[in-house]
């Protein structure tokens, strides 16, 4: 089985590990509210997906 021939540095291990970031939020304007949503979701506000009304909001 293939052995590493030298070691791994701690600065070479720790730069593999510094780019595992999350990425912000991609959000979209809703087409009948207005309010900010997640796309290809139904929104929260007033419940509609594809200006169809998905489910009841109060």
């Amino acid at each position: 089985m293939a052995v590493p021939k030298r070691k791994t540095s701690k600065a070479r291990r720790n730069q593999r590990k510094a780019n595992w970031k999350l990425s912000p939020l991609n959000l979209v304007e809703c087409h009948s509210c207005g309010e900010l949503m997640m796309p290809h979701r139904v929104c929260k506000e007033c419940g509609k997906y594809k200006n169809r009304q998905v489910i009841a909001v109060d």
